[in-house]
């Protein structure tokens, strides 16, 4: 029997399928001004800006020691390859969204709860497993060994350790590097060449941060997603990472959802909303990391925004200094709001 819950999953579903398909608005068809806005992201250590619109670079600026040909790590934006990976191995029929991560991870069978838990809920981290600690990914085999805290969907818990569960699955799935089939099936193609990506005492990369990329390629992803996968990846499947849950309407999978009700990850994070801008410009999502590293995808405006900047080990240890992000202000210089 449908719930509440699945008819409001369901019109979600259908309204980001739509937007990614809406006519530019008025707002993206006039010419464009970021200059307000590349200032506000200098001043606070900004490395590189980058506009797409319409899939076309229509503004770049690399202050502070930045280039367009320098990679700089992108923390916590690295997570949201983890949601387009799942994607494309949904369309590869390797797994399903309600998958039971037990049928791959075959020690968790005989687990009351953790047997419960779907992919779904491992990548909208809500799997009732704890995140862990910020930024210190535990290796694969520590990650699967976690215990489940809480019964599936009643909590959110941000953190790296569901991440590195799911590079365990596809380790499974695959029968080799994770990283292998995320080159293969997306950045190869798509000619993304990430500067590094930081790998774990298993060798085996980190799947919620570490990787390197420069600000075109890291906006070129966000402008595949923008574009529903460019037929590489099934729409509908890719779709799915920006459907919210219970716990979290502003989380959907692997993705930020901008959006009134939104569990931030930290209270310094910068992760604001204001729930006025998608009341007037539509559904707004972004990769997002530490230091302020931000991916900003706005469907209705075919706007990408790449933003990357100095200090994440600063800002992971509380010694982040100077003027403070905030994601609402910097939108509304963006959107002139």
């Amino acid at each position: 029997m449908p719930t509440r819950w699945t008819f409001m999953h369901r019109r979600a579903f259908l309204a980001f399928t739509a937007s990614l398909c809406a006519a530019p608005s008025a707002f993206a068809q006039r010419s464009l001004d970021f200059a307000a806005a590349a200032a506000y992201s200098a001043e606070r250590r900004g490395v590189s800006l980058l506009v797409l619109h319409q899939g076309r670079r229509t503004y770049e600026d690399y202050p502070n020691g930045g280039g367009s040909d320098r990679g700089w790590e992108l923390a916590s934006g690295t997570k949201s390859f983890t949601g387009v990976m799942a994607a494309a191995a949904v369309q590869d029929r390797l797994l399903a969204w309600h998958e039971r991560a037990a049928d791959t991870l075959v020690e968790w069978r005989d687990d009351a709860l953790k047997s419960r838990i779907t992919v779904r809920d491992l990548l909208s981290l809500t799997s009732g497993i704890g995140g862990g600690p910020i930024a210190r990914p535990p290796t694969y085999a520590d990650a699967v060994a976690t215990p489940a805290v809480a019964p599936v969907g009643e909590r959110f818990s941000y953190g790296p350790t569901p991440f590195q569960i799911f590079g365990e699955i596809m380790r499974r799935k695959t029968g080799g590097d994770p990283l292998d089939y995320l080159h293969r099936r997306i950045l190869d193609p798509l000619g993304i060449a990430p500067t590094f990506w930081r790998r774990g005492a298993d060798g085996m990369p980190h799947m919620p941060s570490g990787a390197g990329l420069t600000a075109r390629d890291w906006a070129r992803f966000g402008q595949f997603v923008l574009d529903g996968g460019e037929g590489r990846v099934d729409r509908d499947a890719l779709a799915q990472c920006f459907l919210p849950s219970r716990a979290n309407p502003g989380y959907g999978l692997s993705f930020w959802l901008l959006r009134e009700g939104l569990v931030p990850p930290g209270r310094s994070s910068g992760v604001e909303v204001d729930p006025r801008l998608e009341q007037r410009f539509g559904p707004i999502s972004m990769a997002a990391g530490a230091g302020d590293q931000r991916l900003y995808l706005l469907p209705q405006q075919n706007l990408v925004i790449a933003r990357q900047a100095t200090g994440i080990l600063a800002a992971l240890t509380g010694r982040a200094r100077g003027p403070r992000w905030s994601d609402a202000e910097f939108l509304r210089i963006v959107l002139g709001a």
